[in-house]
């Protein structure tokens, strides 16, 4: 074989093999919640959504693969300053995805770029209008504000910004430990307060309790005085209608038969008694009347019923 038909046979071989290679280019399976982005002799043709599809050899090509899952992005850590001039580093993460594969593809040349970009000039912005303390107090609205500006930029990039979020924003050394000796000093003030609040607490209760004490002793004393005042004037009561009654039967007995002349005895009993008691006692007892009369004696003792 010359030299000739070798390099032919080389020629149409390579020639097959670039076919060969180009029709299987061809066939593209597209996988799920991913788009192909088709063009024709240069030109943007058509999307291709997910599923078995063939393109014509030499004529269309797979310009741009685009990812539909949401995806995030960290945000480098820069450097800003609060509108009372401290420095901090702030970083972030963007939550993003692409709902336009074609806008996405000719609309921004790198979105992820420019998103990180856009994220870090609105981040500026916004904390440059904060002071040191609201910037730790609102990292929730500002990561809001950011995401709306991102989300307006890059509606033309058929990206939609889910969320951003500031992962840490930190100040300098000098303003870290000022920051935590003022919450010390915070922390220190409010146990003393709450320990005087605890002890004036506790003074009212033993306060409260002692007045409670008193009354109660007061009351309990009152009770008592009350229940003696009331047992005496029962007792009293009781005296007084046992000894009416005793009166009201002596009367009874007085008024009866032999009734009279019983009290006169008695009377005379008692008479002769008293007599004896102050004779026994050595005093000299003067009687007028006939001693050896008795009834005599006595008569002036009778009583009148």
């Amino acid at each position: 074989m010359s030299i000739d038909n070798l390099v032919f046979l080389l020629i149409i071989g390579a020639l097959f093999v670039y076919v060969l290679q180009a029709l299987i280019r061809s066939l593209r399976l597209v996988p799920a919640r991913t788009e192909f982005i088709v063009e024709r002799f240069g030109r943007y043709h058509k999307t291709l959504q997910a599923g078995f599809h063939f393109l014509i050899p030499f004529v269309d090509r797979v310009a741009f693969t685009k990812d539909l899952k949401e995806h995030t992005m960290d945000v480098p850590s820069q450097t800003c300053f609060t509108k009372d001039e401290i420095q901090v580093e702030v970083d972030g993460v963007i939550y993003l995805q692409v709902f336009d594969s074609q806008k996405a593809s000719y609309g921004i040349t790198d979105y992820q770029y420019a998103a990180i970009q856009l994220a870090q000039t609105t981040t500026r912005a916004i904390i440059g209008t904060l002071d040191l303390d609201r910037t730790f107090e609102e990292r929730e609205a500002i990561s809001g504000k950011v995401v709306s500006v991102l989300d307006n930029a890059a509606m033309k990039w058929g990206v939609r910004i889910l969320r951003f979020e500031i992962k840490n924003l930190i100040p300098p050394e000098s303003v870290r430990q000022s920051m935590e000796k003022q919450v010390t000093a915070e922390r220190n003030r409010r146990a003393i307060l709450e320990k005087s609040v605890g002890q004036k607490q506790s003074l009212i209760n033993t306060s409260e309790g002692q007045m409670r004490e008193l009354i109660n002793n007061s009351e309990g004393e009152m009770q008592k005085r009350i229940n003696e005042a009331s047992g005496r004037a029962s007792e009293i009561l009781a005296l007084g209608e046992a000894t009416a009654e005793s009166i009201r039967k002596v009367a009874t007995a007085i008024n009866g038969p032999g009734g009279k002349a019983a009290v006169n005895l008695e009377l005379g009993q008692k008479y002769i008694k008293s007599l004896t008691k102050l004779r026994s006692r050595g005093n000299k007892v003067i009687m007028g009347g006939n001693l050896g009369d008795m009834k005599e004696m006595l008569k002036g003792l009778e009583i009148e019923i």
